[in-house]
């Protein structure tokens, strides 16, 4: 029986002979929930593969894992709703505590779990192939920087299926984000079309001035591949799906770089993993979102909504809410053709630093006639501490001091074999 007396602060400290080891104990969580960030090169600020590394941040884990803030998930949904969840059960959360609480001891070596092995830092595994910017690109201390487009033409002699797909910066410090594209004759979604877009919302936007030259021919479609944002998972496609490329394509990459205070340097890598299965089903990258938002200046709780219509039976396999730093909750529900209305993703506290593809464990089967209807809300008030200006009010813009109300979708078509008319 456990002898525990309470701590000075926070919580309970137990008998030496109770207390949890980090080799027998702590090792095993840290490794399976939190390395994939906490290692070299990837976006958290420390590494906690070792003990000599995680000890002296005993204290923080004690504090972020109690205040609920690590590891960072956002949705408001019961365990098992989504695949990609990062959440630690009761028993987790225990050990984590009373460990961090009494000392923090190592425990025997002996009992080390072997770490996980990351190939060469890729989180997908090791890439069927790689592709990168051709030279690296300086990214000045100040200022505001327009955003840059480079291209990288595949080679691709065949179609091919994509099953995962990684943009890994090489620079996290000053990568805002990143959008991957792809283009080809034709590059479009094969088969039935899915997805009735608000025409109004979805104004059509200018195209972000570059420095660079617009070497690439706007009468070539491209199709979303992939996207990376601070807290943003690579994109990994459901068993089974894959994303097609046509032949002869180019990679199309936009790059929004933001200064740091330090001129610094960035070169991108795109790591790819082909699909194993001889027919995968087809997997389409969209996206929808309302281009009309405003904020008026110090208005703290403004609601967005978006909407997209659903001309044919479809899957839906996550959803990628995206917002800047006025973003405060988003809310999708799913209005079915008979009226009936279900909520099918809650991010109740959005942190624009932890931007995630919440992928559903069970699929959507969404039919024919319905609605998915996004609501964001909003604080552009100076209560908000990541307001840039309370004062001014505020539009749609690439800018991080602008803002977006834009949703990610993973879809497929339940029955593919309708030549496509709509995206």
């Amino acid at each position: 029986m456990s002898t525990l007396t309470p701590a000075a602060s926070g919580p309970l400290q137990a008998a030496a002979q109770d207390v949890p080891t980090f080799s027998k104990d702590v090792a095993p969580i840290l490794y399976k929930n939190c390395t994939g960030c906490h290692r070299p090169g990837e976006i958290a600020p420390m590494s906690l593969l070792t003990y000599a590394e995680a000890r002296p941040h005993a204290k923080a884990i004690r504090d972020e894992i109690r205040d609920g803030n690590m590891p960072p998930w956002h949705a408001d949904a019961p365990h098992g709703v989504f695949l990609n969840e990062r959440r630690l059960s009761d028993t987790e959360k225990d050990i984590l505590l009373r460990w961090a609480s009494n000392g923090a001891p190592e425990g025997n070596p002996k009992d080390l779990p072997p770490a996980p092995s990351y190939e060469n830092g890729w989180a997908i595994g090791k890439p069927d192939i790689v592709f990168e910017m051709a030279e690296d690109y300086k990214v000045p201390a100040q200022g505001t920087i327009a955003y840059e487009y480079f291209y990288i033409p595949t080679n691709f002699k065949e179609p091919k299926w994509i099953q995962a797909v990684e943009i890994r910066p090489g620079n996290r410090s000053v990568v805002h984000h990143a959008l991957l594209f792809h283009r080809a004759a034709p590059d479009q979604p094969r088969g039935t079309p899915i997805l009735q877009l608000n025409r109004e919302q979805m104004t059509l936007l200018p195209s972000p001035p570059g420095t660079r030259p617009a070497v690439r021919d706007r009468n070539i479609p491209g199709r979303l591949l992939g996207t990376y944002a601070p807290g943003t998972n690579p994109q990994v496609f459901p068993a089974g799906t894959a994303v097609r490329l046509e032949p002869g394509g180019t990679l199309e990459i936009q790059m929004h770089y933001t200064a740091n205070g330090e001129a610094a340097t960035d070169r991108t890598k795109i790591g790819l993993i082909f699909a194993k299965e001889p027919s995968p089903q087809e997997l389409r990258v969209t996206q929808f979102y309302n281009a009309l938002l405003s904020l008026p200046a110090g208005s703290r709780d403004t609601r967005i909504d978006a909407e997209v219509g659903f001309l044919n039976d479809a899957i839906v396999w996550g959803v990628f809410p995206h917002t800047h730093v006025r973003g405060k909750k988003w809310e999708y529900v799913l209005e079915l053709p008979d009226g009936t209305k279900k909520v099918v993703l809650s991010v109740p506290k959005y942190d624009f630093n932890w931007q995630t593809y919440y992928m559903f464990a069970e699929p959507l089967k969404v039919p024919k006639g319905a609605r998915l209807v996004s609501s964001a809300w909003y604080d552009n008030s100076a209560a908000n501490p990541s307001n840039p200006d309370p004062k001014v009010d505020v539009k749609w813009g690439d800018q991080t001091w602008e803002e977006m109300q834009y949703t990610g979708l993973l879809i497929t078509p339940v029955s593919p074999s309708v030549p496509p008319t709509v995206k």
